[in-house]
């Protein structure tokens, strides 16, 4: 696919957002699709795959701030009608002619106060928004670059940890769906037993040079299609390109202490390359599954424990559990309902060995029903109850309602 296909595409329409959508609603936008249009989950579909294959190439573009701002300059630049008109098409990326108004320069035809046409090259205006270097180098000069291999693009998965793996660490499979290493060549996209040569007519630099008149420029090598090499005897399988689209499953090391939402890189296990060009990276965005007992905050985890009136009262010592083994909390006589205290070390791992600390919250639980031996010992602590304690809570209400 050529660099202007990728901007006839309309990535916010894929995605199904606005153009001025936020980072956020993009993120969530995509992890929607992703999740709808997996392969997985679609076994009966044979456009799942290319449905996912698009959602993640809009994500990629617009999930980065720079690849984003040179996508919509460019299509507004094609939406303006800045390219049209212009002249012959002389390979990726490089147009001829008066494509912009007054030939594209100040003053008018193409040249400040000039005449005559303009060559440009669409790649100066792309910014290496897919990761390729620009090609061009001034008017009346030519530079060479060689394009023997191809990166492969960066992908996304998501993955779902009980809460006990997050906390453990734990080693996992993913399995995801596009274009990988080809199983037969490994890549390289020569038949088994063979290698790619050295292309003669450009000598393996992946352009040669063209006269222009007055000026000079580089465009793709017309045998090697720009990669400096050809494959005299392809791969059966992949047909010379050295990727084939499958699932594959990829063994993922999941740290211990994980939270949720964080994004794992993967390098090499993304896209495979072309033409024996490094494979792109996989991100794996990590969700957490909520845990009955504990909470988490940074790297604390916090526990609400109930406990009884007399036990708040009279002081006690009750079991914790924790992540390990149930540890002994010694309760002070007179707790009141909502404080909390710090077991250090008893939180979620870190990244540098050690462990947060687990936030103990007690709450009071007053009985909904009592018996009347109950009711006749309360009445009876009610009467003994001192004036100034009735006072204290009574100032704290008036405190607290602004009176």
């Amino acid at each position: 696919m050529s660099q202007r296909d990728y901007f006839e595409k309309d990535y916010y329409k894929v995605l199904g957002v606005d153009s001025d959508a936020d980072a956020s609603e993009i993120a969530k936008a995509y992890r929607k699709l992703a999740r709808e249009s997996h392969p997985d989950a679609n076994p009966d579909d044979p456009q799942a795959e290319s449905r996912f294959k698009e959602i993640g190439e809009a994500y990629q573009v617009l999930s980065d701030p720079e690849k984003r701002a040179e996508y919509d300059k460019v299509r507004s630049l094609m939406g303006s009608g800045a390219f049209r008109g212009a002249g012959a098409y002389s390979g990726p990326g490089a147009y001829s002619g008066g494509g912009f108004p007054g030939g594209g320069f100040p003053g008018g035809g193409g040249f400040p106060g000039g005449g005559g046409s303009q060559t440009f090259d669409l790649n100066d205006l792309l910014g290496g928004l897919f990761g390729e270097d620009a090609r061009g180098g001034g008017f009346g000069s030519t530079q060479t670059r060689s394009r023997a291999g191809q990166r492969g693009r960066d992908l996304e998965t998501d993955l779902t940890l009980s809460f006990e793996d997050a906390m453990a660490g734990v080693t996992t499979t993913l399995r995801v769906a596009g274009p990988a290493a080809c199983s037969t060549c490994g890549g390289s996209g020569a038949k088994p037993g063979t290698s790619p040569v050295t292309c003669s007519t450009c000598g393996g630099n992946g352009v040669v040079a063209r006269d222009a008149g007055m000026f000079g420029f580089s465009e793709p090598c017309p045998t090697c299609g720009g990669r400096g090499q050809r494959i005299t005897d392809p791969c059966t399988t992949c047909d010379g390109s050295g990727a084939e689209t499958r699932s594959r499953e990829i063994r993922a090391r999941i740290p211990a202490g994980v939270r949720d939402g964080a994004r794992i890189r993967l390098k090499g296990k993304g896209e495979a390359g072309r033409y024996g060009g490094p494979a792109g990276d996989l991100y794996v965005t990590v969700h957490v599954s909520e845990h009955e007992l504990f909470g988490r905050r940074g790297d604390d985890l916090t526990l609400h424990l109930p406990i009884t009136f007399t036990e708040a009262a009279l002081g006690t010592k009750v079991r914790v559990p924790t992540l390990d083994d149930a540890v002994t909390l010694k309760i002070p006589a007179g707790t009141q309902s909502g404080r909390t205290f710090r077991l250090r070390g008893r939180g979620a791992p870190t990244a540098n060995g050690a462990h947060g600390d687990l936030l103990v919250t007690v709450e009071v639980v007053i009985p909904s029903k009592l018996t009347r031996t109950q009711k006749k010992m309360l009445e009876e602590y009610a009467a003994t109850e001192p004036d100034d304690l009735r006072e204290a809570v009574d100032d704290a209400v008036a405190a607290r309602e602004g009176v």
